[in-house]
């Protein structure tokens, strides 16, 4: 939106206005340039899109063998490459581009009539536009001003863009960033980065799973009962089978049937979908690894989950202290803190808070604070409370440890502490990266947890789980003591490069 003070509304759609007009006109130049590629082409090559071009290196390659040539040199070496024009001056009897590669790799190339001749020259300033993928063979020769550069011998149209790149000088708006993030890998290091950076976490979680024994398995996105996390699940119709059927809200039941089938250790990275809100930390469609370990327990997944984080931040950042995006150092390493959810919340209230507090307490205490809890239940009023006071403070990783009973319906009841379960969650910089439990495997007492979830279903909790029979079957085949655990992948990203989970998220689903 324009910030002069003469601004009047209507102002950004005559602008945007132009923009279209102008950009409508650009593509019909670059369509009839075409046209004309593709009518002379001949049946074996060339054309607006050619099948092949003949390249022998890449961009990054040749940087790296010839990055230090002096200024104004020659190497006699011939190479043939390819990568996008983002940078054109066509001057006189010498044209010069700047090719990008996939990776933000760039070199010069300088087109001159002595090299290419008068036809070649004049048809690569009438033919070649900004974005366009161009071949160009050539020695490599350093220019007089020292930039490595390829004398170009021959070239070719390896692929013509018909839309114009956005001006690659000034920066992005988020819209068009998150909206058409092939703009934004072209035209941003910090895009190109964070993809790379995330493809070396995933790598490094399976490498950690993979030294210490555990099996990766695929569960069903599909499923006629959703369950292994209190969420809305989006929902669906099956014409085949004729039924209703679940986008999966976590793989958790599935992945300890495994466990219940003698996979000890297994894991999976796969994608999970819930019917909630967006934010800055919640995607409806996110990445979720989950794993379960046979004779663990919550103490020794919370240990494997900081190994997992720490390798990935070494895989990334070569230390366990990760810089963000915007320039801050974040340290990873040692050991993390952790801290009780009922000690730390009755240390920020400044009264003695339990899981046998009065729910009339909780609710006074909340009503004074301004928290709306939907389904008054004690373990949601101590989790918003804890929030309230407690969360935004946990900038260094912590593990916050011992949840109400009444909102974990799938974990072990505290070896020691009456009414709360052995679970975890993990936060880092004040938002919740993972999860951990002290797996609940008695089939009896997980049974009457579903049938309480089934009351809160009754009473209109759309996040309260299902009684699911083929679940509880399993688990009466005996399911060994087991830690689990689970983690969203943006949200891992998040923690290891200060990004927003839109950025972390390669295409992420928006209005």
């Amino acid at each position: 939106m324009s910030t002069t003070p003469d601004a009047v509304p209507g102002d950004d759609d005559a602008q945007a206005a132009a923009e279209l007009a102008e950009m409508t006109e650009q593509k019909a130049v670059r369509l009839a340039k075409r046209d004309r590629l593709n009518a002379a082409a001949t049946s074996a090559a060339g054309g607006a899109y050619p099948v092949s071009v003949p390249v022998t290196h890449t961009i990054p390659a040749v940087r790296a063998r010839y990055g230090e040539l002096e200024a104004d040199a020659a190497t006699g070496d011939t190479v043939g490459l390819a990568g996008r024009v983002v940078h054109l001056r066509n001057t006189g009897k010498l044209c010069f581009a700047s090719l990008q590669s996939g990776d933000g790799s760039r070199i010069q190339a300088m087109v001159s009539l002595a090299a290419v001749g008068d036809e070649s020259l004049a048809a690569w300033k009438d033919l070649v536009d900004l974005g366009d993928h161009v071949f160009v063979g050539g020695e490599v020769i350093s220019s007089r001003r020292g930039e490595l550069s390829v004398m170009v011998t021959e070239w070719q149209i390896a692929a013509k863009a018909l839309l114009p790149l956005p001006n690659l000088h000034s920066e992005l708006s988020e819209e068009t960033r998150v909206r058409s993030r092939y703009l934004d890998l072209i035209a941003r290091e910090q895009a190109r980065r964070t993809v790379v950076q995330r493809s070396q976490a995933v790598a490094s979680l399976r490498a950690t799973f993979t030294a210490r024994g555990f099996l990766e398995i695929e569960t069903p996105m599909l499923q006629t009962m959703h369950g292994g996390a209190s969420a809305r699940p989006f929902s669906t119709h099956s014409n085949a089978f004729d039924t209703e059927l679940f986008l999966r809200i976590a793989p958790e039941l599935f992945l300890k049937r495994a466990v219940v089938g003698g996979i000890d250790r297994v894991y999976e990275i796969n994608r999970n979908f819930r019917n909630e809100g967006a934010d800055s930390t919640h995607s409806p469609e996110f990445a979720m690894l989950e794993a379960y370990e046979a004779y663990g327990d919550y103490t020794s997944i919370a240990e494997l989950t900081q190994t997992l984080i720490q390798d990935a931040a070494q895989a990334i950042a070569g230390s366990h202290v990760v810089t963000w995006a915007d320039g801050t150092e974040f340290d990873l390493g040692g050991q993390w803190d952790r801290i009780s959810m009922y000690d730390s919340l009755s240390a920020a209230v400044g009264r003695t808070l339990s899981p046998s507090t009065p729910l009339a307490e909780l609710q006074a205490l909340a009503a004074a604070e301004g928290i709306e809890v939907d389904h008054p239940i004690h373990g949601k009023y101590v989790e918003e409370l804890w929030e309230h006071f407690v969360k935004g403070d946990l900038v260094r990783p912590t593990f916050v440890l011992d949840f109400p009973v009444d909102t974990s319906p799938l974990v072990r009841g505290h070896r020691s502490i009456d009414g709360v379960v052995e679970k975890w969650d993990l936060y880092i910089r004040g938002f919740e990266l993972a999860t951990g439990y002290s797996e609940l495997v008695d089939p009896v007492v997980q049974r009457e947890r579903f049938v309480e979830q089934a009351r809160l279903a009754a009473g209109g909790d759309p996040e309260a789980m299902r009684l699911d029979e083929e679940f509880l079957r399993a688990l009466e085949h005996g399911m060994p003591p087991t830690g689990g655990m689970g983690m969203g992948i943006d949200r891992l990203l998040m923690a290891l490069t200060g990004l927003g989970i839109r950025e972390t998220i390669l295409f992420p689903l928006v209005k």
